[in-house]
């Protein structure tokens, strides 16, 4: 039997013991279902050789060939990962279209005894829908953007306001990346990752009630905003954090330990800012990271980069604006900060 997929949150009330992708790995690595498991039926380059058979020999040869590679893949699978299912064991399994892949495999479960479910239209309808969330939807919850200079601890005070009432969607977080040229976390999902984890968090929201998102350019790494998420954060009131560039500088150099632990790393990333200053200054960036002078480099890329481009940002834009301003960004001044911050965001409503 074959399920179909209304909305993004209906796999939450299926309740399948496991979602199964039966694509190639580099499908799988690409963008699959929440919670799903990569079984593959056909590898990369099985599934390449397949693809050429079925272009220049024919669609019989190619099926042919497939059947047995499928065959030969799925028995991998039971003598391996599913060894140990026992006969209650619900899965659901999908490939690109809910085509051949998925149903050989699914055939061959059912005949164990299993009963095995197949996703109508496979990831290509699940994709569907998290496009329409993203792309063809406007943010139904109003949105409030948390703004702030660099360094002003938006992130974490950010992360502090669910526990405070206050709904979120973590940009960052989805997109795994701090934001700034200085904020790469390691490999970024993919686009399509990125937008299917986003969409899943514009799902869970409450449409009554506030959701704050940080402020951010309409990329976050290399990973690009959707329009209708960028159009509601660029028309959304704003609460900003306002905090004096000692503190900013201290909490940025508690932040980013892992960069300043990394002295080829640092040098780099601060190597990438020479077309957009002086040789001179970029030099003295340089003298300053290879001393361990954390605290006056922060203050000179604040200074002469990102608070710069921040005031430049925030001149373009003419939404209702809430400062709150605090002297003190330590990890026991967080809390407060943040409560002071989801006050404020619950008054706009």
């Amino acid at each position: 039997m074959a399920i179909t997929l209304t909305s993004l949150t209906d796999l939450a009330t299926l309740r399948f013991d496991d979602i199964i992708d039966v694509r190639a790995p580099a499908e799988f690595a690409e963008d699959h279902l929440p919670g799903a498991i990569s079984l593959p039926v056909l590898s990369d380059e099985e599934r390449a050789r397949v693809g050429t058979v079925y272009k220049q020999v024919s669609p019989f040869t190619a099926r042919k060939m497939g059947a047995a590679l499928v065959a030969r893949n799925a028995a991998l699978h039971l003598e391996g990962a599913l060894a140990d299912k026992t006969g209650g064991w619900r899965p659901m399994v999908y490939c690109w279209r809910g085509g051949q892949r998925s149903g050989s495999f699914a055939t061959i479960l059912s005949q164990i005894g299993w009963r095995v479910e197949t996703l109508a239209g496979g990831y290509k309808s699940w994709r569907g829908l998290v496009v329409k969330a993203v792309y063809d939807t406007p943010m139904t919850a109003p949105v409030v953007v948390l703004d702030g200079n660099t360094g002003s601890a938006k992130t974490e005070v950010l992360n502090m306001l669910p526990a405070r009432g206050v709904q979120v969607i973590d940009l960052e977080g989805l997109a795994r990346h701090r934001g700034s040229l200085f904020g790469s976390l390691g490999a970024q999902p993919s686009q399509k990752a990125f937008e299917a984890a986003l969409a899943m968090a514009i799902a869970a929201l409450d449409p009554t009630r506030p959701v704050v998102i940080e402020a951010e350019s309409s990329k976050v790494g290399e990973r690009r905003l959707p329009p209708e998420i960028w159009k509601a954060m660029v028309a959304a009131p704003r609460v900003a954090i306002a905090a004096p560039v000692a503190a900013r500088a201290a909490y940025l150099t508690r932040a980013y330990a892992d960069m300043t632990a990394d002295p080829a790393r640092l040098a780099a990333t601060v190597e990438l800012l020479r077309p957009l200053h002086p040789a001179e200054v970029i030099e003295s960036w340089q003298a300053m990271a290879a001393a361990g002078d954390f605290v006056p480099l922060t203050v000179g890329l604040m200074a002469r980069h990102y608070d710069p481009r921040y005031t430049k940002h925030r001149d373009r834009v003419a939404v209702p604006f809430t400062e709150v301003v605090v002297d003190d960004l330590s990890e026991t001044a967080l809390p407060g900060l943040a409560d002071r911050v989801a006050a404020a965001v619950l008054a706009l409503r």
